[in-house]
C-alpha cells in the first residue's frame, strides 16, 4: 500500500512537471528565497539587528589647513596637518593617504580609462589632463614631553595614494600621531565634474574640491580602504573637526564648508549687517547685489584677505572663490528650534526669478523638509555654488550647473543637498557602494519634489512597464557593481534610478509608508556619522519593519535580474460561474514580486485580489479565485504599473467569447 502510494505521487508530479514545461520559466525559487542570504552572523562589531555593536570602533581624523588661491595662475598652495586618532584594536606602523588631485596627471590610472576619442564625465579630456600634487615636503609630528617633535619622512606615491611609514608605532587604544603635508597644484579646468574653474567676464568661479591630501579609512570589514580615485566612485573619509584658512584676492567671496569664523574681517560694514539681518529672515536678503560686482567699494580695500572657516564632525571641506559672485542668504528654521543660514553665490549671468535668484529659497525649503522628515541638519550654514560642476556635494557646500534654471535648478539643488543626509551624515563607502549615496539620495528627492511648495515641481507617476524596459534591459547592470566597474551609460541607471526607485517600492507597495519612514529614520539614527555596510543596512530595515527581505534584496540590488508576471488562464470554477473563475498567474523571470489582479465582469462590477511575495516560495505558477458570480469581460496583473514588469502584453486577459 506504501510502495502503490508514493508510485502515484511520483505520477501525479510528473504530470504536474509535464504540463508545465509548456510554459518557459527562467523562475527558480530556491534561488531567491534562499535562507542563508546573510553569510555571516552579526558580531559585536556589527550585529545582527544591523546596529554598530558594543565593539564598534572607528578611527578619526582633525584637519588644520592653510591655503592660498592664486587666481592669475589658477595655483592652489596649501598646508595640512592631520591629527590621526587610532580607536582600532590594531597598531599602525604605516598611513595610507588619497591624493585626488593625481587624476590629473596624464600618467594616472584614470587617465587610462578615458575615452580615445571624446571624454568622460569623470575624468574630462586628453587634452585637459596636465596636474595632480606637487608634495613639497612631509612631516611627522609627535609629541615628546609635551613639546612638537618633527621628522620628516619620504612618501611612497602611486597614483592617487600616498603611504608614509611612521617612525615610531602608532598603539592601539585612541593613541594619536599628526602628519603635515606641504603641497600646490594647479586647479583643472574640468575637474571629473566635482572641481573646476567657469569661466565668467566678470571673473572667474573657483570650485575646489579634493584639494587637500586626506588619510584614507581604515575601518574592520578591509583594513585601510586604498581603492584608487578612478573618477567615476566617490569617497570614503573618516570624521573629524576642520579648521580651515582660505587667503584669496580681497575682491573675491570666498564660501566654504562650515561657519564663517572672521565674517567682519573680509566684508565690508554694510555686507556684515545684511549678513547677519540673514541670520534670521525668512526672506531671501540680498548681502552682495549684481549692481556691486563692478563696484571696488563692495570689497574691502586690502590685496588678499583671508576667510577662516569651521567645522565640526564633518568628512570632508569644500570651498569655492570669485569676484563675480551675487551673494544672497536666508534663516533655515530646524525642528529642535535652532537655525542655520541658507545662502547661495553666483554670477550675474545666472540670476533671474526663475534662476538661481530662487535658489536660497529651495535650499532652505530642502534642508528643512528633510530635517522634518529623517534627521537634523548638523551643519551651521548650507551653500549653494554656481560653477561648471553639474552638481557635487560635500559638507554644508555644494556645487550646481549655473546654468540651471526653474525645475532644474530645483532638482539639482535639492538633490546636491540631499546628500548631506547620504554619505555626509551616514558615511557609506561611496568607492564601492555608490547606490548606498546616490540611490538613498534619489529616493529622498522623489519624496521631497512632492513636499516642496505644494507640489510645484511634482513629478506624474511613472509607468513602470516602460520603464523597466529601460531599467532592466540587457545593457543594464547590477546596482551593487562598484562605480568604477559599471559602464559610463550605466551608472545613472545603476547608481541613481533603479535603487531610488526600488526603495520607494520597498516604501510604498511591500512595506507601508508609516513602517518604511520609521525604519529609514532609525537607520540614520543609528549610523549618523559612522560606516555601515550594505549588509548593515538589509539587517536595519529587516529589523525594523519585521520582515525578511532576502529576496527584495536579491532580486533588486544583488542581482540585475528582470520580472515578468503573466496571465496563464482565467477558467470557471469546478461549480460553474456562481463559484467564481481561478486566473493562473506564472512568473517567467528570475525576479518575483506581490501579484495584483485586477478584474471586471461583463456588467461592470470591479475587484481586486492581491497575493503576497510568499506565493512565489515553492512555485512559479499560481492560481488565484476571483469571488464573482456573474460572467468576467477583463483580467489584468499590476493594472496601475508599479511594479517593473518587462512584458506587459501577457498581463491582460480579455473575454473573447462574448
Amino acid at each position: 500500500m506504501q510502495a502503490r502510494f508514493f508510485v502515484l505521487i511520483y505520477l501525479f508530479l510528473n504530470v504536474q512537471l509535464f504540463a508545465q514545461e509548456s510554459v518557459q520559466t527562467k523562475y527558480d525559487p530556491n534561488e531567491l528565497f534562499n535562507p542563508l542570504f546573510y553569510k555571516e552572523y552579526g558580531n559585536s562589531l556589527r550585529t545582527g539587528n544591523g546596529e554598530p555593536g558594543t565593539a564598534y570602533w572607528q578611527n578619526r581624523a582633525d584637519y588644520s589647513i592653510k591655503a592660498e588661491l592664486n587666481d592669475v595662475t589658477n595655483e592652489v598652495k596649501g598646508s595640512v596637518t592631520i591629527t590621526y586618532t587610532n580607536n582600532s584594536p590594531h597598531q599602525h606602523n604605516f598611513l595610507w593617504f588619497q591624493l585626488d588631485q593625481n587624476l590629473f596627471n596624464p600618467n594616472s590610472r584614470g587617465y587610462s580609462k578615458l575615452p580615445v576619442n571624446g571624454r568622460s564625465r569623470y575624468t574630462g579630456v586628453s587634452s585637459e589632463i596636465n596636474g595632480g600634487y606637487k608634495i613639497e615636503s612631509v612631516k611627522v609630528i609627535n609629541m615628546v614631553a609635551g613639546k612638537a617633535n618633527e621628522v620628516s619622512v619620504q612618501p611612497d606615491i602611486t597614483d592617487t595614494r600616498m603611504r608614509i611609514d611612521l617612525p615610531k608605532t602608532l598603539k592601539t587604544g585612541g593613541d594619536k600621531v599628526s602628519v603635515k603635508v606641504d603641497f600646490s597644484f594647479i586647479v583643472p579646468e574640468y575637474g571629473a565634474d566635482r572641481t573646476g574653474i567657469l569661466k565668467n567676464d566678470d571673473g572667474n568661479i573657483f570650485a575646489i574640491a579634493q584639494w587637500y591630501p586626506r588619510i584614507c579609512v581604515f575601518d574592520d570589514i578591509q583594513g585601510w580602504n586604498t581603492l584608487p580615485y578612478l573618477g567615476a566612485s566617490e569617497f570614503y573619509l573618516e570624521y573629524g573637526n576642520f579648521d580651515v584658512s582660505i587667503t584669496a584676492p580681497a575682491n573675491h567671496i570666498v564660501v566654504a564648508s562650515g561657519e564663517l569664523i572672521n565674517p567682519s574681517d573680509v566684508m565690508t560694514a554694510e555686507q556684515f549687517k545684511l549678513y547677519q539681518y540673514a541670520h534670521i529672515s525668512d526672506s531671501t536678503i540680498t548681502i552682495r547685489g549684481s549692481q556691486d560686482i563692478e563696484n571696488p567699494a563692495s570689497r574691502p580695500n586690502k590685496k588678499t584677505l583671508t576667510w577662516k572657516y569651521t567645522i565640526t564632525n564633518a568628512r570632508d571641506f569644500a570651498w569655492a572663490s570669485s569676484k563675480s559672485f551675487i551673494w544672497d542668504a536666508a534663516k533655515i528654521n530646524l525642528p529642535s528650534g535652532k537655525t542655520a543660514l541658507a545662502q547661495s553665490v553666483y554670477p550675474r549671468s545666472s540670476d533671474g526669478k526663475n534662476a538661481w535668484a530662487r535658489s536660497t529659497e529651495y535650499a532652505k525649503a530642502s534642508i528643512e523638509n528633510y530635517s522634518k522628515r529623517w534627521f537634523e541638519y548638523p551643519y551651521p550654514i548650507a551653500t549653494n555654488v554656481a560653477s561648471n560642476v553639474g552638481g557635487m556635494e560635500y559638507p554644508g557646500i555644494v556645487f550646481c550647473g549655473a546654468n540651471a534654471k526653474t525645475e532644474g535648478l530645483w532638482g539639482v539643488t535639492d538633490h546636491e543637498l540631499g546628500h548631506t543626509w547620504f554619505p555626509m551624515i551616514v558615511g557609506s563607502n561611496e568607492r564601492k557602494y555608490g547606490w548606498m549615496d546616490e540611490g538613498f539620495n534619489t529616493f529622498i528627492n522623489s519624496i521631497a519634489d512632492d513636499d516642496f511648495n505644494n507640489g510645484e515641481y511634482k513629478s506624474p507617476p511613472s509607468n513602470m512597464h516602460e520603464m523597466a524596459k529601460y531599467m532592466f534591459n540587457d545593457r543594464t547592470e547590477s546596482i551593487m557593481k562598484t562605480p568604477d566597474a559599471l559602464k559610463e551609460y550605466n551608472i545613472g541607471l545603476s547608481l541613481y534610478m533603479k535603487p531610488g526607485y526600488a526603495l520607494n517600492l520597498l516604501r510604498d507597495q511591500i512595506v507601508g509608508q508609516q513602517r518604511f519612514d520609521a525604519a529609514f529614520r532609525k537607520y540614520i539614527r543609528d549610523w549618523a556619522y559612522k560606516h555601515p555596510s550594505p549588509w548593515d543596512f538589509f539587517r536595519s530595515i529587516e529589523s525594523s519593519v519585521g520582515e525578511d527581505l532576502g529576496w527584495f534584496w536579491k532580486g533588486m540590488i544583488l542581482e540585475n535580474w528582470k520580472l515578468d508576471q503573466s496571465i496563464g488562464k482565467v477558467e470557471v470554477q469546478p461549480g460553474g460561474i456562481k463559484s467564481g473563475y481561478i486566473v493562473t498567474v506564472n512568473n517567467l523571470e528570475k525576479m518575483a514580486m506581490p501579484v495584483v489582479i485586477e478584474y471586471e465582469t461583463v456588467s461592470g462590477i470591479k475587484g481586486r485580489v492581491n497575493l503576497p511575495v510568499e506565493v512565489w516560495q515553492n512555485a512559479w505558477s499560481v492560481k488565484a479565485r476571483i469571488p464573482v458570480q456573474e460572467e468576467l469581460k477583463r483580467v489584468d496583473i499590476d493594472p496601475d504599473k508599479i511594479y517593473p514588469d518587462i512584458n506587459e502584453q501577457n498581463n491582460n486577459w480579455l473575454n473573447t467569447s462574448r
